[in-house]
Order: C-alpha cells, then sequence, then structure tokens
C-alpha cells in the first residue's frame, strides 16, 4: 500500500481576562451543548467528553515584563530622536546586544519571540554603517513579499530620518520589480530588500551586472531563517554560501545577520545555512500581554459518513469562518490562518455570511481573503487596511504569517496544525503585538496529527520548537550549486570543500566531470560551456525538478501558472479538476513531451483524486538498528534508514463528490516516474504479527493503516508537511522478505525527514500509536489512519492492527 508525497506553560483561563471573555461569547459555538470548564491544574485538558465537545483545551499564558537597556553610545543623534519620538525610549535587551555583535562584525542570529523587535537589532547596524561608510551596502532576504514590504518600508523611514543618509536608496528587487528600475536599482541602491529565489537566478546568474553591490557588500540579513527546511533550506543555504563567495572574490567581507522565531539550536541552524559560525542572541528582552490559547476540535456531522463508511467531522474552514464571525461581533479584530489559497477565500465568504446572519451587515463588509495570486498592488492596499483598523478580520494564508507588523489584532484563529510548532507560535504571534491581552484558537483539521495535538494540548503549548531539518551535502542538491558556482567562477579546492565536505562535494565534482559538466583548469573547476548556459534557470531552489508544465485556459489562450512535472501527472492530468485563483478548470489534456496542460472553465458537481501505483526498491542501507530485543532473543523488527528508488504511476482518477462519494473511476495511462530519495524503513516477522494477534488477512491492512498514521504524525518531529514525505506498505517487499513499511522523502536524494524518524523512532512510534488508539471512530477516519493522498483509495485499512502494531513498536523502541 503506498502514499505518495504531495508543507511555555500557562495557566488555566483566567476569570476576567480579555481571551477568557472572547472565548466566553464562543462557547454557544460548541454544538453538542458541553461547555469546557476551567481546569483545575496548569497544562490539564478542560474538556471532559472528546466526542461531545470542540473546546478540549484552555489556558492562558501570563504576561511577560520586558528587559530594556541604555540605548549605544555609538548610535546616530538624530535616529535616536526618531526612535524616541517614535515611542522606543529605551531598546530591549536583545536588540542591543544584536546590534553590538553585528557591528563588530561578528555573525550573529537573534532567536526571540514573535512580535519581539528582532528587525531594530540589524537596523541599527545596517545604519550605523552607511554613515560611517558611504560606500557600504545592504542586501536584506525575506521568505515572503509581504514581510519583505513591510521591512522596506520600516527601514525607509528610519533611514529618511538622519540627514547622513537622506540620500540612500532603499529600493525591492524581486519579481514585482518593473524591469525599467532594476538598472538603477543595481546601480545606485544601497539597502536592497529581496528573497533568496531573486538572488540565485538574477544576481549570482547575471553576477557581472552587480559587481558594485558584491564589492560594497557590508551586512547580508536573512530574515526569518526558521522557515529554510528541507529541501528548500538545502537549496538556500548553498545560495549564501555562493553569494558570500562572490562577495569575497569582489573583496568584500559581509558580516550575516540572520532573525529567526525561537528554535531549538539557532546558532548550529544559522551556521547550516551560511557555513560560518554564528553567535546567538537568545534570551527575549520583550514584553508580551496576557494570551489565552484554546484548542478546538470540531464535531462530527449528523446523519454523514465518507469514504468506506467513515465518520465525517464539521469543515476546519467551516468552523473558524464561524468562530472568526463570532469574535468580530464581539468586537475583536481576528486573523484566521488557512493552509490554502481556496480555504482563504471559503473562509472568508463564509465569515461574511455568518456575520450577516448576526445581523452585522456593516462588519461584513470590513472582510477579506488574502494570498499569493494578487496583484502586489492589492496585496499592499489589504495590508494597509489591516493594519489602519479598516479590515476587522481577515482570512490569509501563511503568507501573513511572519514579521509583518500588524498592530491591534485581538484573535488570531489558526485554521489547522500549520505544519510545526515554530509556525503555530509565529501565528499566535500576531495577536497582541502591542501588549494587550489577546486570544488564540487552533481549529483542528480532519487529521492525525490535528486530533493528536487537541488531545495532547502539552504536546503543541510545552514542546520545544523544532530543529529546522536541511541537509546542504544533499548530493542532488549539491550538484545543482556546484555547476552554477563553476558557471559564475572557476571554483578553487578550498571551495568546493567549503560547500559541502571534503567527502560529498569532491565526490560531486567527480561526478560532474565524468558527465562532461566541468573541467579542471590551472585557474580552477570551470563549468563545460554548453553546461554554463542556462544553468540558473534550470535549477528552481524551491525544490522541484526544474521543469514546468505551463497550464493554459484554452478559452483565452492565457497562461494561467505553472506546475512542477513532477506533480503534473497527479495535479493536472487528462480529466483534472484544477483550481487556480478560486476559478475551477478542467484539464483537457496534458502533453508532457511539450510541457503544456490544456484545460478550460468549469465548476462541476465534483473534484477528482489520482489513483496511482508505487514501488520501492531499496539501495544502500546507510543505518540499521534491532528494535529491542536481545542476542539471545531477537525481537525480529529491524529499523533502517536507507536509501530507496520510489516508481509511481498514475493509473486513473475518481470522480468524488465533496461528501466523499465515488462517482466514477476513470483509467489513465501515464508513464511512471521515478524518484531515488531517502527512507524510513523498517521489517516485522511475521511471527511478531502472529505473537499480536493479527492473523494473515488483516496484514495488509495493518501495514497500511499504521504507514498512514506515522505519515501523519512525522511532521511534528521533522519539519516537514505531510506532503513533503510518502510511504509503501507491503506483506512481502522482495528486497527484504518480511512484511515492510517506508516513510520516504517527496525529493531527490532525501530532505533529512525520514532520517528524522529513524533517530526518533520511539517517540514517532508512540505518538502514531496514541493517535490511532484516542480516536473515537470504530473502523478509520481521516482524523487517524485514512488518508486525503492514498493512491489506493484508503483500501484496504485495519485500524485495530495498526494501533496494536504501533503501540509494539513503540514499547519495544522504548517509548
Amino acid at each position: 500500500m503506498s502514499e505518495t508525497p504531495d508543507d511555555s506553560t500557562g495557566s488555566p483561563a483566567t476569570p476576567g481576562s480579555y481571551g477568557a471573555e472572547l472565548l466566553e461569547a464562543l462557547r454557544p459555538l460548541a454544538r453538542s451543548g458541553t461547555a469546557a470548564s476551567t481546569g483545575a491544574d496548569t497544562g490539564t485538558d478542560t474538556g471532559t467528553d472528546t466526542t461531545t465537545t470542540t473546546l478540549t483545551h484552555v489556558r492562558t499564558e501570563p504576561a511577560r515584563r520586558s528587559t530594556p537597556v541604555d540605548w549605544p553610545t555609538w548610535i546616530d543623534p538624530d535616529l535616536r530622536s526618531y526612535l524616541e519620538n517614535e515611542g522606543i525610549q529605551r531598546p530591549w535587551s536583545h536588540q542591543v546586544a544584536t546590534a553590538d555583535a553585528a557591528r563588530a562584525g561578528e555573525d550573529v542570529v537573534v532567536a526571540t519571540g514573535t512580535a519581539s523587535g528582532k528587525s531594530l537589532g540589524y537596523q541599527l547596524a545596517v545604519t550605523d554603517a552607511l554613515i560611517h561608510d558611504r560606500a557600504a551596502s545592504c542586501l536584506y532576504l525575506s521568505p515572503t513579499k509581504a514581510l519583505a514590504q513591510d521591512q522596506r518600508s520600516a527601514m525607509a523611514r528610519l533611514i529618511a530620518s538622519s540627514p547622513a543618509l537622506r540620500e540612500t536608496m532603499v529600493a525591492t528587487y524581486d519579481g514585482d520589480t518593473p524591469g525599467e528600475a532594476r538598472r538603477v536599482i543595481r546601480e545606485d541602491a544601497r539597502v536592497i530588500i529581496s528573497n533568496p529565489d531573486m538572488v540565485h537566478a538574477s544576481i549570482l546568474g547575471n553576477h557581472q551586472r552587480w559587481t558594485r553591490l558584491l564589492r560594497t557588500l557590508r551586512f547580508l540579513v536573512v530574515d526569518e531563517c526558521h522557515v529554510y527546511r528541507g529541501v528548500f533550506g538545502a537549496h538556500v543555504s548553498l545560495v549564501l554560501r555562493r553569494l558570500l563567495r562572490l562577495a569575497h572574490r569582489a573583496g568584500a567581507r559581509p558580516t550575516v545577520i540572520l532573525a529567526s522565531a525561537t528554535t531549538a539550536d539557532p546558532a548550529a541552524q544559522a551556521q547550516r545555512l551560511t557555513g560560518r559560525p554564528t553567535l546567538a542572541v537568545t534570551q527575549d528582552g520583550s514584553p508580551r500581554g496576557e494570551r489565552t490559547v484554546a484548542l478546538w476540535e470540531p464535531g462530527f456531522l449528523a446523519d454523514t459518513v465518507g469514504e468506506h463508511g467513515a465518520p465525517v467531522r464539521r469543515a476546519a474552514t467551516t468552523e473558524a469562518a464561524a468562530i472568526m464571525a463570532r469574535t468580530i461581533a464581539e468586537g475583536a479584530r481576528t486573523l484566521t490562518f488557512v493552509r490554502s489559497r481556496r480555504g482563504a477565500e471559503i473562509t472568508a465568504l463564509a465569515c461574511v455570511e455568518d456575520l450577516s446572519s448576526l445581523g452585522r451587515a456593516g462588519d461584513a463588509q470590513r472582510i477579506a481573503a488574502y494570498r499569493a495570486g494578487y496583484t502586489p498592488e492589492a496585496r499592499r492596499e489589504l495590508e494597509r487596511r489591516l493594519d489602519d483598523g479598516d479590515l476587522l478580520g481577515m482570512a490569509a494564508t501563511n503568507a501573513l504569517e511572519l514579521g509583518i507588523d500588524v498592530g491591534g489584532l485581538d484573535v488570531v484563529v489558526s485554521c489547522g496544525f500549520p505544519g510545526t510548532v515554530a509556525s503555530f507560535r509565529q501565528q499566535a504571534g500576531r495577536a497582541g503585538r502591542r501588549g494587550q491581552g489577546c486570544l488564540v484558537v487552533m481549529v483542528a483539521a480532519d487529521n492525525p496529527l490535528d486530533t493528536y495535538l487537541v488531545h495532547h494540548p502539552a504536546d503543541l503549548l510545552d514542546h520545544p520548537v523544532e530543529a529546522s531539518v536541511f541537509d546542504p551535502t544533499n548530493p542532488y542538491v549539491l550538484a545543482d550549486h556546484v555547476l552554477c558556482a563553476a558557471a559564475e567562477a572557476p571554483l578553487t579546492d578550498d571551495e568546493v570543500r567549503a560547500f559541502g565536505g571534503d567527502v560529498d562535494a569532491t565526490a560531486v565534482v567527480r561526478q560532474l566531470s565524468a558527465q562532461g559538466l566541468l573541467r579542471r583548469r590551472p585557474r580552477g573547476i570551470c563549468a563545460d560551456v554548453d553546461a554554463a548556459a542556462g544553468v540558473h534557470a534550470r535549477v528552481n531552489i524551491r525544490g522541484g525538478s526544474g521543469d514546468q508544465v505551463m497550464l493554459v485556459d484554452m478559452s483565452t489562450g492565457v497562461v494561467l501558472g505553472t506546475v512542477d512535472t513532477a506533480r503534473a501527472v497527479s495535479e493536472v492530468h487528462d480529466g483534472a479538476v484544477y483550481v487556480h485563483q478560486g476559478e475551477s478548470y478542467v484539464v483537457d489534456s496534458l502533453n508532457l513531451s511539450e510541457s503544456v496542460a490544456v484545460m478550460h472553465p468549469e465548476s462541476p458537481a465534483w473534484f477528482t483524486r489520482a489513483m496511482e501505483t508505487t514501488e520501492i526498491r531499496m539501495g544502500t542501507v546507510h543505518r540499521t538498528v534491532e528494535i529491542g530485543g536481545t542476542e539471545s532473543a531477537p525481537s525480529g523488527i529491524w529499523l533502517a534508514d536507507v536509501a530507496v528508488e520510489v516508481s509511481h504511476q498514475v493509473t486513473g482518477y475518481q470522480r468524488r463528490t465533496s461528501d466523499g462519494e465515488v462517482l466514477q473511476t476513470v483509467p489513465l495511462d501515464v508513464p511512471a516516474q521515478r524518484l531515488r530519495t531517502r527512507a524510513a524503513a523498517y521489517t516485522v516477522d511475521p511471527g511478531v504479527l502472529f505473537d499480536l494477534g493479527i492473523e494473515e488477512p488483516l496484514w495488509p491492512g495493518t501495514l497500511h493503516a499504521a504507514e498512514h498514521a506515522a505519515i501523519g504524525m512525522l511532521p511534528l518531529l521533522a519539519t516537514c508537511d505531510r506532503w513533503d514525505i510518502g510511504g509503501v506498505s507491503t506483506v512481502l517487499h522482495g528486497d527484504t522478505g518480511f512484511p515492510t513499511v517506508f516513510v520516504y522523502d517527496g525529493y531527490a536524494g532525501g530532505a533529512g525527514f525520514a532520517e528524522a524518524g529513524v533517530t526518533r523512532f520511539a517517540e514517532w512510534m508512540r505518538m502514531s500509536a496514541e493517535a490511532v488508539e484516542s480516536c473515537a471512530c470504530e473502523s478509520g477516519c481521516p482524523s487517524c489512519v485514512q488518508s486525503p493522498k492514498c493512491g489506493n483509495g484508503n483500501d484496504p485499512l485495519y485500524k485495530h492492527g495498526a494501533a496494536v502494531l504501533l503501540r509494539a513498536l513503540a514499547e519495544q523502541a522504548g517509548a
């Protein structure tokens, strides 16, 4: 069976606190009529009956005092006056610690809480350098356009306050920058706001045009660096190393300043990104208002069944919209985070309808959605309206999760767990940024991880934030960047080692040389002329293959967008329903040889789900251990970190109604896609299954359900998304000779996710077992063992067997 890859301790709610008052207004939405009571002990679940209540846990995190310090003696008097007039009478301790380290030329990462003013730390150091070195420049990198625009505005206002900097240009350089402005920015801007994609494709890909910036680069600022994980993190790490290499060749010695949400090991994360030792500033000196956090589980819909008769929960988007409407009706400005673009639109629309039904037609007109796909002008206008209070509520994708300073928000609703504890805390930190009390509600989506978290609140609210997982030495990623670097300037052996270490990088160079892509010359290792042509455009740092399929609306001839070739066969196959910017299309034909999918506008009363078969073959076994047992009494369970080749083939698709009913199954003839990656694999001796009371006819369903549950829980340990990983289970694998379950990374060469699963196997299996055991359904549902992306249509699944097997694995592994 298979699943293919598709992203502080508190106290019970304090009566009378603002967050508690808002939460009280939400209690009528608990459709069972069973309101959660206030827990007596810190960290205890407040819901008493998980089958009849939607509010499973409430706690209030107390306010925190600030730690202000004196202004540095070196700060420009005009800048200080401006900041004091803006209300910053004294900076916080972490801001000055960051600025002092950076000004002294020491690479530094500031990892403090959301809304802690991290940006002021780098702003002080950058402006000081710009004043005292008239040639110095700064490159600021942001993962999102919204954050980049917010930081550009803040930096521009600060620089304009100093007469010494009045001629300094601060400019944004991204995909929205007009062509006529780009030359001026290259020649004159001293502070450039950009992103890693533009650095790779435009700055490094045309570095001869950027000589001025490379020669004068004094500071490289990498904001929200915790988001760079997985394959994307590996790509960004190597982009930064290439940038620093060219700056060094041009004579610059830039200092790197990184900002991050609180992470498990910010210094190590920063060093993996840049390849350079980095000082970590982690003591947060900012204040924080009291925050009430509520975990909310939608109830089951009466008289409704889904796939294979499973119960169906009320949609998280519907529940989030109702919560959003009610808090807005109570006078609280509310921001709801939704996982998808379509979900953001649906949630905003449902909120408007709910407000209208509450008799708040005026408020209903002040609700909006925010997502990628809007024009830059539309996004800036929405950000302005939200910040100045014109909008009372917004449903947004994670484009608004990072850094952007939106004041006055009282409530944040997370519609589904955002994928990592760090992201949840980022979202929660959008509320109460001015120190006021606030409410945060996480509404569980119908999947194993969300269900687990709302019933195990300590794993969400008390769990240390994850260490970002990425591997810059991934040979598939490293090869692309070694070739790009050689095309930019000849590589020395020392520079090769700086990219990926002696073993990994040298092996990659040998491989590329054997392919004729690299050639050793007296001046260094150079890219072959033909290989160097267009090499940057062929590398997609977001983790795809780099090859894109164009999506064309046949009714207008307009190119709607692109999709990665590897995903095209399952997302835009013939007959697929594809949603783009809220509009629905049906695919007429997919032509992989021409890299085009032709579609027409249509809104059928059904959606499509691809069906596919998956085969997996083992390669190099990097590590293997026996789980439990002794030499004289083997356990019969083995765990391995293994290289695998995964072969996917889409065999057809199903047309389904919104409630899960299958209307039609349509066969397709699509070539197989192959992926070489890394997997966590465990094998179980058949005798173990018999000893657990699981009879042979139930083995396929047991292994399949256990695979789904494990895939659902791995994101809590490995900073990945469910759609970043896949799985295969079989009762007799040709390479092991035993019942075997594989969970693999959905990226060539691996992204570190499966390796994290091997390292934390006991914890992983324990959490997976608890997720299955605690689900109230009888035979499996989306909250425990059913998967939204199963290539086998979630058949067969045996929930009880999976619970027994996962618990046995956890106990044998020592959990």
